[in-house]
């Protein structure tokens, strides 16, 4: 039975949420936070999560639908990796996204008190199933994790994401990272 609020942000007791869950993804040293696109209207309430989170970034896969500002005014950085919509990301965006992975991730573990809380990236695409979980499962994937893994991994938890055509990129995807050990 459809419910009728002040608000469509709000639940059934009148609380401010998101329509649609954000989706936490952990692995090893990487923390990010997959969300649909925020508006001007609901901004406010995704920074609340943001906050929740500990975001320390913001990356956009799509064309801007707020401003930076209320981001930039919480030390939230806003970074612009747009790309076609149900595409793969083009080399240029895959090696601006890992620069900042590894600004935000690198040391992370080593130099950190064990009570500060650890940073976090929210990516977004317009709904955040396509553009946003190819670059998370990139990101997974520099760290180790398996390429159908990474996929089966976000999938799990953020149903609906990557499409076939991305599927195809992330399976063929080779790492980049100097790190990866190679048995022979």
């Amino acid at each position: 039975m459809y419910s009728r609020s002040a608000s469509p942000y709000q639940n059934n007791n009148g609380v401010r949420s998101l329509i649609n869950p954000p989706t936490f993804i952990e692995y090893k040293r990487l923390r990010f936070l997959i969300v649909d696109a925020p508006s001007s209207n609901n901004l406010p309430l995704y920074i609340t999560e943001f906050e929740r989170w500990n975001v320390t970034d913001v990356v956009r896969c799509c064309d801007a639908t707020y401003p930076k500002e209320p981001l930039n005014e919480r030390n939230i950085q806003v970074h612009d990796f747009v790309f076609a919509d149900g595409e793969a990301p083009p080399s240029s965006i895959v090696d601006s996204w890992l620069q900042l992975i590894e600004a935000r991730f690198g040391k992370q573990g080593q130099d950190q008190p064990s009570d500060q809380k650890l940073p976090c990236i929210a990516i977004h695409c317009v709904a955040g199933l396509g553009r946003a979980p190819v670059l998370v499962a990139i990101a997974l994937i520099e760290e180790g994790m398996p390429s159908l893994d990474a996929v089966v991994y976000i999938r799990e938890r953020r149903r609906g994401a990557i499409n076939k055509k991305q599927l195809k990129y992330v399976e063929n995807y080779k790492p980049r990272s100097k790190s990866q050990c190679i048995l022979m």
